[in-house]
Order: structure tokens, then C-alpha cells, then sequence
């Protein structure tokens, strides 16, 4: 192949979406941003919730941005998961789709275990639990008795949604679809009979597709309006992990992936979900992944403890950089005090600081005052908490794994690649940055003939893109704060 091929990857995250040019050559894939702009969510009286129709505007924003550049042979789209818009008879969306931070889950768990045990759920599902996921959105809509859930026809993730408005066509795409803990990985459905034993409606759930699926073409409408050709719209992995984790640039199996952000999510490529009393036991996950293969994994709180502190002190003070940020941790104090990243308390926005200081009096440790110390005994703790799920993973797979992969945003951090690497005493490989839109683009060129498999996709990541490396440096007492967070658990 002599041309160059042009597609674009849009990623929208919790944070900021983008939209990126890629180009690839036969060989190697390059990147351009074209568009990048706020996620915010947004609070009204009945709860917070994604301003869908500003993020809809700026994805058709993109689109004319990218096709400026030069002919384009198609385009996909990823997300965060679990949130969703329900469509009416008509298709029409019902209602703003909220946030998964929004209360509007709290005590949902306990409901749903009150009609069906939790190992039965996990055993349905393979899923984590977590209040924030789409079964229990559902099971807050069911006992509330929303009017929404009533007249709805159509249920979509968030990126279903927008490929709807792109296409006329109503499907999930399989890795969003799995983080719903609404799909049954055993039986390759949606968990009907568990649905509908929590009071919800399954003929809303339609048909699901594997990623590299090509759903049409844009809409000539909607290309008219956004000043875009009419191309081909391919489902990637439309869960912004599985793109992400799609370009993780390791050969072989014997690694573990960690794809950090807002939220990192620390997992392995298996053939089929792991659902045992074990990982029902340590809350781990079962999420579809690109070319036959699930993730099993779990999520940490990730650098949203950092990105919450930064929002509190700008609102409260000025508006720091997150460098500056990583160089006040780095000069602070070492494993000083440990929180655990994933305590309930940390969900949600609001004065994360405070909620820092107040864990560590709560628990009897020392309690950090500066700026420093309260990112710096954040970032150890996320680091400390990767620790505990690899061992954890490799406990259920009966083998070490020597090499972590971290890809995406939080590759930026370099404090935390350094700090996993001595809290887990392993060799830490960092990049790409842009892992998702990378991901997509590659899944798009797997769908359009242009590369055979994950395997290739992955060998042009390593030739594209700089991979940095951190080895454990020693001499503090890991070992000691590991086991401190372990009494915290």
C-alpha cells in the first residue's frame, strides 16, 4: 500500500473529548488533533447529568475540522461506559442522560441484592460491582417508577447514542455493552431473566456487535450540517479502554495493562471471562475486548483524586498546572500516610482535599497539610492499590507477570509510573499517550482490510510511537506501606 489511509478517531472522555486525524501508511500510523474541547458535566434540580447535545454539536465540529484536512475513508467513536440515553417509539432521546456520579445510585446495590443475591448477579454478569454502573442507573429508574423507563424502546451507551444521530442505527457495540453489568458473557446475550427479575424492561436492549463493525455511512442530513463527506462510521472498540488497550504495544501474554486517566483500569488479555467465587471475591471484572478477547480487570479511582484537587484549589485559590502539581508531590514527604483510592467517600466531586485530610484522621495516620503531601499520599496509594489487583491477577491466572504496560493520559505523570514501578517491583513500560484514539484508529484500519489482526495493530503501535521505560529504584520501605494499606482494606 502506497497511500495514505485518513480516519478519524473521536474520544470522548470524562474530562475533554478530541477529535484526531490518523494517518496510516502500510507501516506506521501518525497523529494530528483537529479538535479538542470541555466535558462538563452539568447539575440541574433533578440530578447531574452529560450535556449530550454540546458534546453532539462538537463531535459534528470535528468532523468538518478533519475533513479540511483531506479525504477521510471513515470514522469512529469511543467513550467512557456504563452511562446511557433511552430513546422513545419514535427515536427520540428521553431526557438528558445523567452522570454516573449522580446520587441518584446510592443504596441501588443493596436494593438489587434485596431481589437477587450478589454471587448470583456476578455469576450472571462477570462485572465488578459498582454503584455507578448501568444495571444500577436501571434499578434506581425501576424502583422510582421513572416515566422515562416506561415509554422507553431503546436503550444506548453513550456512544451507541451518537452513532444513532451519525447513522439511523440502533445496536451496542459489544466492549460498552459489557461494562454495563447488564450482558450475560456466558451465554453472548443481554441477562434478560436477571433484568427483568430487577423490574426491568429487556425489550429495550437491541442487537449487539463485535468492534470493527462498519454500521453505514453518516447521514446525509447530518453530514450537510457538519460540512463533512458522507463516510463510513466504524464501531471501534467503543469503550474507551478497549480502544486503549487494543494499542498497548506488548508482544506476547505475560503482561499486565493499565490504562490511566481519570479512571485507570489495571487488567490482562483472556479468551474467555474469568466468574469464579475468586474474582467474585476480589470484585474484579469481565469486559469485552478487540479480536476475541476479554478484559479482566478492575478499576481504581485513578487520577481523578488529583483532578478533583486541582478543580478545589482553582476554585478556591488559582489555577495550578498539573507539572507544577507533580512537582509539589515530588518534593514531599514518601509514604507519609495511605488512603485507599477506591473508599466511597472519593467518588464524587467536591472538596477532594478536605476528603483526603479527613480519611487519614479517620484512620489514625499522620494527616498531609500541604499541597504536596496530599497529591503526593494520593499518587502512592493509587500506586500501592495497582500492587494489591496484580497480585490479585496473578493469583487467579497461577502466574508472575513481570512487565506493566501503562498507556493513555496518565502516562504524563511520570512521579506515578515511577511510583508503580517501586511500589509493585516491577518493570514499568509507558505509551502511548493518546492509547484510545490510537486504538480506534487502529480498529478502524482492521475493519476497512488495511491490517489482519490485534497482533499487527500492535506492532505498528511500537514502530509509530516512543515507549519509555522505569525500572524499580529502591530504598524506601514499599513493603511496610503495602501492608499498611492492606490493614486500611
Amino acid at each position: 500500500m502506497t497511500k495514505t489511509v485518513n480516519l478519524i478517531a473521536f474520544d470522548l472522555g470524562a474530562e475533554s473529548g478530541r477529535a484526531i486525524l490518523a494517518g496510516f501508511d502500510g507501516n506506521r500510523l501518525q497523529l494530528s488533533e483537529v479538535h479538542r474541547f470541555a466535558n462538563n458535566p452539568v447539575r440541574v434540580p433533578d440530578g447531574l447529568h452529560w450535556d449530550i447535545l454540546y458534546l453532539w454539536s462538537e463531535i459534528r465540529r470535528g468532523m468538518a475540522l478533519a475533513a479540511q484536512r483531506g479525504d477521510l475513508a471513515g470514522m469512529g467513536l469511543d467513550t467512557w461506559g456504563v452511562d446511557f440515553g433511552l430513546l422513545d417509539k419514535q427515536g427520540v432521546l428521553i431526557g438528558n442522560p445523567y452522570h454516573y456520579r449522580d446520587d441518584r445510585t446510592d443504596g441501588m446495590m443493596e436494593e438489587a441484592f434485596r431481589l437477587i443475591p450478589r454471587q448470583e448477579i456476578f455469576f450472571q454478569t462477570g462485572n465488578q460491582f459498582m454503584q455507578l454502573n448501568s444495571l444500577f442507573q436501571l434499578v434506581a429508574m425501576a424502583v422510582r417508577r421513572s416515566p422515562a423507563l416506561v415509554i422507553a424502546e431503546t436503550f444506548l451507551t453513550i456512544p451507541d447514542l451518537f452513532n444513532y444521530w451519525l447513522t439511523g442505527r440502533k445496536v451496542c457495540e459489544f466492549t460498552n455493552a459489557t461494562t454495563t453489568q447488564c450482558y450475560n458473557p456466558i451465554q453472548k446475550d443481554w441477562a434478560r431473566p436477571m433484568l427483568e427479575r430487577l423490574g426491568i424492561p429487556t425489550h429495550i436492549f437491541p442487537e449487539i456487535v463485535l468492534p470493527g463493525t462498519i454500521l453505514g455511512t453518516v447521514s446525509k442530513g447530518v453530514a450537510d450540517d457538519a460540512g463533512s463527506p458522507v463516510i463510513p462510521v466504524i464501531a471501534p472498540a467503543c469503550h474507551d479502554t478497549g480502544s486503549a488497550v487494543a494499542a498497548v504495544p506488548a508482544r506476547g501474554s505475560n503482561f499486565v495493562w493499565i490504562s490511566s486517566g481519570t479512571w485507570s483500569i489495571v487488567g490482562v488479555d483472556v479468551k474467555n471471562p474469568v466468574i469464579s467465587d475468586q474474582s467474585l471475591a476480589y470484585n474484579m471484572t469481565n469486559e469485552g475486548g478487540v479480536g476475541d478477547t476479554f478484559r479482566y480487570s478492575k478499576n481504581v479511582m485513578g487520577l481523578w483524586l488529583v483532578q478533583e484537587c486541582r478543580a478545589t484549589w482553582t476554585r478556591l485559590e488559582k489555577e495550578y498546572s498539573y507539572d507544577e502539581l507533580t512537582g509539589m508531590a515530588r518534593s514531599a514527604e514518601p509514604l507519609r500516610s495511605i488512603i485507599d483510592p477506591d473508599a466511597n467517600e472519593f467518588l464524587k466531586h467536591g472538596d477532594m482535599p478536605k476528603r483526603i485530610q479527613a480519611f487519614c484522621i479517620r484512620t489514625g495516620q499522620p494527616v498531609p497539610e500541604s499541597k504536596g503531601a496530599i497529591l503526593r499520599c494520593a499518587l502512592e496509594s493509587i500506586a500501592l492499590k495497582y500492587r494489591l489487583i496484580i497480585e490479585r491477577l496473578e493469583a487467579s491466572q497461577g502466574r508472575r507477570m513481570d512487565t506493566i504496560h501503562i498507556v493513555g493520559g496518565g502516562t504524563k505523570n511520570r512521579l506515578l509510573s515511577q511510583l508503580t514501578a517501586d511500589a509493585t517491583g516491577r518493570t514499568v513500560l509507558t505509551g502511548p499517550v493518546e492509547a484510545t484514539s490510537i486504538g480506534n484508529a487502529l480498529v478502524q484500519t482492521i475493519a476497512l482490510g488495511e491490517l489482519a489482526s490485534l497482533e499487527e495493530a500492535r506492532e505498528v503501535v511500537r514502530k509509530s510511537f516512543e515507549i519509555e521505560t522505569f525500572e524499580p529504584t529502591g530504598g524506601l520501605d514499599w513493603e511496610s506501606a503495602y501492608n499498611r494499606l492492606l490493614k486500611l482494606l
